[in-house]
């Protein structure tokens, strides 16, 4: 007897306000960043208290739901995806103390195309010529925002492009996370598992920050936690290219942040470049959508007629 296939909910509505809110979310994490960070609180100092607040904002979740949050099968998985994270977040940071806050959110759109080639390399999926072209206009697009050889090359920028590459690693294993584990339970686990590790190079950078300080390095928990979990819900909520198609909010809102906070602004060529990159990375996403949906069609026993 053939099981019926598991279809998810589909509500496309919800999907974009939800995506609307973490990219709102996620560049105020990106501002909250680097204020920390160029007024004398170490990188890794603030890797530490964003995820050590961060965690403190999900207690309730865990008082609610109990140790079935922190139940899973997928140790060895998560391992893997903490390391992988910590070392984005890391590299995320130390870019924010030498990079504008736009700049770091317009090159961090290459992750998804680091994501294809990863998934690649590391999952074995086939990229067809259309997903192909796709990711190397991509590349194109990172070329027109960067201008090597043009304009400089900073290490701060090189440090993003790191960070950008793997957080597109990053996503690989939490795609794999949310097959089997809610979105809540992979950002709570992989928060708790971060913590005590990231307290370790903390210590050995450890400035105690101003007074007037405190309250932005706060923020860091309910920010980056709410625009996690928006994010998760809104992957949930509809199909990956819809919520793709709503990521390069971030910008405008990180552009926003970044001339209201710091007086800061981009130029025309990254503003080019980041929606060719992005363009890219909505039109893999669809691919990728239609892929999943003729292999469901395809498995999905058909019913005798009566």
């Amino acid at each position: 007897m053939s099981h019926p296939t598991k279809i998810r909910p589909n509500n496309p509505l919800k999907g974009v306000l939800w995506m609307i809110v973490s990219c709102a979310l996620i560049a105020g994490v990106a501002t909250l960043g680097r204020y920390a960070t160029t007024n004398g609180v170490p990188p890794l100092q603030v890797v530490f208290l964003r995820v050590t607040f961060g965690l403190i904002t999900m207690l309730p979740l865990f008082f609610w739901r109990g140790t079935s949050l922190v139940k899973t099968q997928k140790w060895r998985l998560y391992i893997v995806r903490v390391a992988i994270g910590l070392t984005a977040m890391s590299t995320w940071f130390i870019g924010l103390s030498m990079v504008p806050v736009g700049e770091v959110t317009a090159i961090s759109f290459l992750s998804p195309l680091f994501a294809t080639v990863f998934a690649v390399l590391l999952l074995g999926e086939v990229v067809r010529a259309r997903r192909l072209i796709a990711t190397l206009i991509g590349f194109v697009g990172a070329l027109v925002m960067l201008r090597p050889g043009i304009a400089e090359m900073s290490l701060g920028v090189w440090v993003v492009i790191f960070s950008a590459t793997v957080m597109g690693l990053s996503s690989v294993f939490i795609k794999r996370l949310t097959d089997s584990d809610d979105p809540d339970k992979v950002v709570f686990i992989s928060t708790l598992m971060m913590m005590p590790i990231t307290l370790i190079p903390a210590l050995y950078v450890w400035e105690w920050p101003r007074p007037d300080l405190w309250p932005f390095l706060i923020l860091f928990g309910p920010v980056a936690t709410l625009g996690h979990v928006a994010l998760a819900r809104a992957f949930a909520a509809t199909e990956a290219s819809i919520v793709m198609g709503v990521d390069f909010a971030r910008l405008p809102f990180a552009v926003l942040y970044g001339y209201l906070a710091f007086g800061e602004i981009i130029d025309l060529w990254t503003w080019a470049g980041a929606g060719i990159i992005f363009i890219s990375s909505v039109y893999i996403a669809r691919r990728e959508m239609k892929r999943n949906s003729a292999a469901i069609v395809a498995k999905t026993p058909r019913t005798p007629d009566l």
